[in-house]
């Protein structure tokens, strides 16, 4: 569905961005080692996973992720079935491995999720799990939550089961080759499937008034010592899979509230002022937006592949930030939409570096099979959703701080040029605001002498690009 930047770096990286990552690092006080005590009980689970009785080895499964990724949380297997469609897919089974009340839970409470900036990551579970035991690497048996989807000719779900299975990956691929694949007409013949069933959801969610927001890649890349920073439009290939894992939410949100009990991912509608300042920034991007195209046809209207397109969907990202986590245990929440969906929908599928996941999997696990929700994952409920809510400030602010650096890194040999932008916001003194450059897609703090032109184009003059402090500052330039 989108709403989490992704920043990856191209080239190799100096120590000016590693050096800035640490001092974010320290300033917010995270993580950089696992405790003593985590990292064996991570060795003392992975050697003795608790194992299920079902064998699905036989289906075909395979992943696909960023290149390099070793955190594999899903494995997918679709086929075409009568007029409709299977599909399987495999989630890593965390609570094989970690018990309720462990060294490996405790932490994981702490920490909530996978942090990402740049090329660092901190992990919600020591690697021995992450990237070893508890992923779904090719050619290794291991323990899962198997959800079983059959669809229509539509692609709409009409049945849906999860249980516990061992699975064996078949292949890890990534998104740049299937794509390479797929328009060359090299690829498994699943991988046309799979773009059939995302071409039916697409469909679907547009019926429903819905939209995922499809969010790019930005990346940093260093070229004759100077940095630059530029977006990276996602591979059809990838808004197909996500596809999979909005049905497979979507399924989990369904089975939660047939069953009275669960935690569902929220989104209110966003304020007219937020809508408008998302106007603002089309304008100052030159992105057509008559007053009567409603925001989800504005979005789809966009070309994935221009810059400036590309911009603005990072842009409309603060329409996600209302988003939160609700958990009920007999009648179902008053507000249980996500309206960037306009469906019911909760996290299930990525339970390798998000804590929510494991604990709703194991609801829906229940569910399907007649039994009730162990007590283990009932007491959690009422608690997850403000864990979840720290822990996703917490990303935030790590995210925002390492964005903050590629920005002033990337404009650092640049102060006293002047650039086109325009005022998307101003502040109540109206002097101070915030501009949207047009050449670099940046949002940043400016001021003048005079009145800022709300929505009007400008030119700005850079006074300030510090990474040290990650501090970029504007003014407006005097004719």
């Amino acid at each position: 569905m989108g709403g989490t930047r992704c920043l990856g770096v191209a080239a190799a990286a100096d120590g000016g961005l590693h050096q800035g990552i640490d001092a974010i690092r320290r300033e917010q006080e995270l993580p950089a080692a696992f405790p003593p005590e985590v990292e064996q009980a991570a060795v003392r689970a992975a050697a003795a996973p608790r194992l299920p009785d079902l064998d699905r080895t036989d289906i075909a499964l395979v992943t696909i992720d960023p290149a390099g990724a070793m955190d594999l949380d899903q494995a997918l297997h679709v086929e075409r079935r009568g007029d409709g469609y299977r599909v399987h897919y495999a989630i890593a089974d965390v609570a094989a491995f970690v018990r309720p009340g462990d060294a490996i839970d405790l932490e994981a409470h702490r920490r909530g999720e996978t942090l990402y900036g740049a090329d660092v990551k901190i992990p919600l579970h020591p690697k021995q799990l992450s990237e070893g035991a508890a992923s779904l690497l090719p050619d290794q048996v291991r323990p899962a939550l198997l959800w079983t989807m059959d669809l229509d000719g539509t692609g709409e779900g009409v049945v849906v089961d999860v249980r516990r299975a061992l699975v064996r990956s078949r292949a890890r691929f990534d998104y740049a080759g299937v794509q390479a694949d797929v328009d060359s007409g090299r690829a498994d013949p699943m991988w046309d499937v799979l773009r059939e069933i995302g071409m039916l959801r697409k469909r679907r969610e547009q019926d429903r008034g819905g939209i995922s927001l499809p969010l790019p890649e930005q990346e940093m890349d260093e070229r004759s010592g100077r940095w630059t920073l530029d977006y990276r439009a996602r591979h059809p290939v990838e808004d197909w899979n996500e596809q999979i894992s909005l049905l497979t939410g979507m399924a989990a949100a369904h089975l939660m509230l047939e069953g009275g009990v669960g935690l569902l991912r929220t989104l209110p509608p966003p304020p007219s002022w937020m809508l408008q300042r998302l106007r603002r920034g089309a304008k100052a991007l030159r992105l057509d937006w008559p007053e009567d195209l409603a925001y989800q046809d504005f979005i789809r209207s966009l070309d994935p592949n221009d810059p400036k397109a590309i911009a603005m969907m990072v842009t409309c990202t603060t329409l996600l930030r209302g988003a939160a986590y609700v958990a009920f245990h007999g009648e179902p929440p008053e507000n249980a939409g996500h309206w960037a969906l306009a469906s019911e929908y909760t996290h299930v599928t990525a339970p390798l570096r998000r804590l929510v996941d494991r604990y709703t999997g194991e609801v829906c696990l229940s569910l399907c099979a007649g039994r009730p929700v162990p007590d283990w994952v009932t007491s959690a409920l009422p608690t997850l959703p403000a864990t979840m809510q720290r822990s996703a400030q917490r990303a935030g602010r790590f995210e925002r701080a390492v964005i903050d650096l590629a920005e002033a890194l990337t404009l650092a040999p640049r102060v006293g040029e002047e650039f086109d932008g325009s005022i998307v916001e101003v502040e109540k003194d109206k002097s101070r605001g915030v501009a949207m450059l047009r050449e670099l897609a940046i949002e940043a703090p400016v001021q003048g002498d005079s009145p800022l032109p709300l929505g009007e184009g400008v030119s700005l003059r850079l006074v300030e690009a510090d990474p040290d402090t990650r501090v970029v500052r504007f003014e407006l330039a005097t004719p």
